[in-house]
């Protein structure tokens, strides 16, 4: 994993706004229609090329293919791996902040297509069936990179716990036994990543709400089952060459019911993922700054804090990102501080919050706030 001794470096989540062409397909595809399949590569390859230069003149330091080959952050392995032709038979979750506000929730969820996409659930084993599908994702970023000269690139996976958190167990006895059998099929995909010469950024918005699990054991402590699947799956993977993102939900809503990342943080250090990425802009996560006044940060880790809202259109003032960036640099030292923004900008095709050109724009001002920060830091 890149690190600087000379300034900020920046990155970001995952997802970016795809192209309206590739859009339109992935939608289609997502919804169980026929898509033409050279067309479809053709598109996303172009795609990938495009939107690694734009990074790069963006002037990111560390760039990624956007998921332009995806549908959304998790439901692309449905069709990488075997075992899922069931149907979900559960109403999409409602979340527990919205629960309080149902006339928000309602308004929210019309206007902004929740539940857009058909959610399948496990009915056989599982096991990696989508190498093509991967090793095509490798060569077009692999490419598109070099043509960029862009220094470093990662590539993001769904993690165990997020998978079986999205997609109801209806084959295995218990969570655990789905949990650790993700794991083992997942591994295919998180060591070619990491084979190809790709950052692997695990995405595990699951470990926010491992709390409100259910199940058979009632006092098991679920976020620690999720961190030990983790860093089972990718046991072969240097630690340096991966990153966990965790989240609470890229949404705008109330989030009054958040679990606190003071509590989560010292499991969250157990996964084996050096490089921790977390929201720290949106306004009810910014203060937990503060978490770090009081926690040592272990030898070997790099913190990739969210110093950009990916829920609003408000482009930030490049002060502002300095400022936050300024406030981990000086708790756990600048050179283990990479910017980042929240979450991803395109989590779901069709379902966009921040407008594309305006998510460009929120990109460069946390550029430019990085410059500033750098000239305070160093």
């Amino acid at each position: 994993m890149k690190q600087s001794t000379q300034k900020i470096l920046t990155t970001h989540v995952g997802s970016l706004p795809r192209l309206a062409d590739l859009g339109r397909m992935l939608e289609a595809q997502g919804h169980g229609e026929q898509i033409e399949g050279e067309l479809f590569e053709a598109q996303v390859r172009d795609g990938v090329k495009a939107i690694v230069q734009q990074q790069a003149a963006c002037g990111l330091d560390i760039v990624n293919d956007g998921e332009m080959s995806k549908v959304s952050y998790n439901l692309y392995v449905k069709d990488r791996l075997t075992g899922f032709e069931g149907q979900s038979k559960r109403e999409a979750l409602p979340l527990a902040d919205m629960v309080d506000f149902p006339e928000y929730a309602e308004h929210y969820m019309s206007q902004n297509g929740w539940g857009m996409y058909a959610r399948p659930s496990c009915n056989g084993p599982v096991s990696y069936k989508g190498m093509a599908a991967l090793e095509r994702d490798c060569a077009n970023l692999k490419a598109a990179v070099q043509e960029a000269h862009a220094s470093e690139a990662f590539m993001t996976a769904a993690s165990p716990g997020l998978i079986a958190r999205g997609m109801e167990n209806h084959y295995y006895p218990t969570h655990e036994a789905y949990l650790f059998a993700l794991a083992d099929a997942m591994k295919v995909e998180y060591d070619t990543i990491y084979r190809a010469g790709f950052i692997l950024q695990l995405d595990c918005p699951d470990l926010s709400r491992c709390h409100l699990i259910k199940g058979e054991q009632e006092n098991m402590d679920y976020l620690a089952l999720h961190i030990e699947a983790l860093n089972y799956g990718v046991r072969d993977i240097p630690s340096e060459r991966m990153r966990l993102h965790v989240c609470w939900g890229n949404y705008e809503g109330p989030h009054h019911k958040d679990r606190p990342l003071r509590d989560m943080i010292e499991t969250l250090l157990r996964a084996r993922p050096a490089g921790l990425s977390f929201e720290a802009a949106n306004p009810r996560h910014e203060h937990e700054w503060n978490v770090f006044e009081d926690l040592k940060l272990p030898e070997g880790k790099v913190l990739f804090p969210g110093v950009l809202d990916t829920t609003t259109n408000f482009i930030e003032h490049p002060e502002l990102v300095a400022q936050r960036i300024v406030r981990f640099a000086s708790l756990v030292g600048r050179e283990n501080v990479i910017a980042s923004s929240d979450c991803g900008f395109s989590t779901f095709v069709g379902a966009l919050t921040v407008e594309p050109h305006i998510a460009w724009a929120k990109l460069g001002a946390m550029v430019e706030g990085a410059q500033i920060a750098s000239r305070q830091l160093w």
